[in-house]
């Protein structure tokens, strides 16, 4: 069958490109706004790849479209699609038909931490033997792949709340059906396509509705607002996780400051310390959750803490890109102020010296003004911060962060780029935050720093 994909190159339509290759589909897409690390695997996967404005695709008469939920009505390859009669579907609504059916899906939701924990899961059952099939919205860096089939019975799955598709504004995860369900955290995010949180916690309502009575729901005892949902109705056997050692059915005491080290007990016993290459007290928790959840799917503690303690990360999750001039630079997806704020916490547990933190507010969210007046706070922990005002919206960070010292706001990357190459020195580290690919920043401060080196 050939499948083709619109908006391929997004996080979870390029796995979904990558399932539909692996069983055996041709698989080609459009998309616009390319950029790594899924425009890397897609390239490598020899996956074919056109602009969305191409008409030529679609005249080629594949025999499903496949829709992501970046694509809108009015869009002219939308109308392409829906004139010419061509049978299409969304990426949750295929995936759960082709490729969930059958298997034991273990489903990770939450505001914050779904692909940290979603690759910390599968790694574990990865180091059990079980080879599970998986999709995750990153690229772990122990694989370099965001989606696989695999052989086991098991499927991990980022289990996103945003909506499926234009024609299907459900959030993806009602399609999955998970026997096993994390649930991290719950916080306000999407705007663009929830009006206030209420909307989400019932999104999470529905969710939670699918969860079959011989599944497990694993939720943060320490999150209200999970504790709601929860409350709207629950049908499935529970576990809590609480990485702050409180009452939970899983605790964790953090034995060194950056998270670096922790102590796991379940019901109140001590099953062992965890010690590995992560840090920030958030990725213990995520730690946590996906520990309780492969327990759940009968892996011994004494190997996931054993499969753990190796976990090598994910791109764009505190990645540390380099260190030129004795300057560690890293990446991280942080957009929302929660996020932000743990990520310069963990920083700065790690070890002594400047942060500079450098942000560019990308998301819808952010674009519309939520957060805005937090992100000052959120911010607080760095020592310099670096922010790229975003194009066509209508308030400004210079208003926000009026008053902060040490604050460098421009629309401009360049001299975004110029301002930190100022102010970096030994010894700094720099923490870029953007869901997005922020105008090629990373790849050019690191050139230029290395540059530095040399001309001296």
């Amino acid at each position: 069958m050939h499948i083709h994909i619109l908006g391929i190159c997004g996080t979870f339509m390029g796995g979904v490109a990558r399932l539909a290759q692996a069983a055996g589909h041709r698989v080609t897409g459009a998309d616009r706004g390319v950029y790594p690390p899924m425009s890397d695997q897609l390239a490598a996967l020899g996956i074919e790849i056109s602009d969305l404005g191409d008409p030529a695709p679609l005249a080629a008469g594949p025999d499903l479209i496949v829709i992501g939920n970046a694509m809108s009505r009015g869009m002219p390859m939308v109308e392409q699609v829906l004139d010419s009669g061509l049978p299409y579907t969304s990426g949750p609504a295929w995936l759960a038909e082709h490729v969930l059916r059958g298997r034991r899906v273990a489903a990770i939701a939450g505001t914050h931490g779904k692909t940290t924990t979603s690759s910390m899961l599968t790694w574990i059952l990865q180091h059990a033997g079980l080879d599970p099939g998986y999709l995750i919205g990153g690229v772990p860096l122990g694989s370099g792949e965001s989606a696989a089939l695999g052989t086991g019975e098991a499927f991990v799955i980022e289990a996103d709340e945003y909506d499926s598709a234009f024609f299907d504004k459900r959030s993806k995860f009602v399609h999955y059906r998970p026997r096993t369900l994390v649930l991290n955290n719950l916080e306000f995010d999407h705007a663009d396509i929830f009006p206030d949180l209420a909307a989400i916690r019932t999104q999470f309502h529905h969710l939670v509705r699918t969860v079959p009575a011989n599944g497990r729901i694993i939720v943060n005892g320490a999150d209200a607002e999970l504790t709601a949902v929860l409350e709207m109705g629950c049908w499935t056997p529970r576990s809590t996780f609480d990485a702050s050692g409180a009452d939970a059915d899983w605790t964790a005491e953090v034995a060194a400051a950056d998270g670096s080290s922790f102590d796991v007990r379940a019901a109140g016993v001590s099953v062992g310390r965890a010690r590995w290459q992560m840090m920030g007290r958030h990725n213990v928790s995520n730690a946590l959750a996906a520990i309780a959840a492969a327990v759940d799917l009968d892996v011994s503690v004494e190997d996931a803490l054993a499969a753990i303690a190796e976990f090598p990360g994910v791109k764009r999750r505190l990645e540390l890109r380099g260190t030129p001039d004795g300057i560690e630079v890293y990446d991280d997806f942080a957009h929302h102020p929660t996020a932000i704020t743990e990520t310069i916490g963990a920083l700065r547990a790690r070890s002594e010296g400047r942060i500079l933190a450098v942000l560019e507010p990308r998301s819808n969210t952010m674009r519309r003004g939520h957060h805005r007046d937090t992100l000052p706070q959120a911010m607080a922990g760095a020592d310099h911060r670096f922010l790229l005002q975003p194009a066509g919206i209508d308030w400004s960070l210079r208003d926000v962060f009026d008053g902060v010292a040490t604050t460098m706001i421009t629309d401009d990357v360049p001299a975004l780029i110029d301002a930190i190459m100022a102010e970096a020195k030994q010894g700094d580290r720099i923490l870029v935050m953007s869901n997005g690919g922020f105008g090629g920043l990373h790849a050019t401060l690191l050139q230029r720093l290395e540059a530095r080196v040399l001309e001296r």
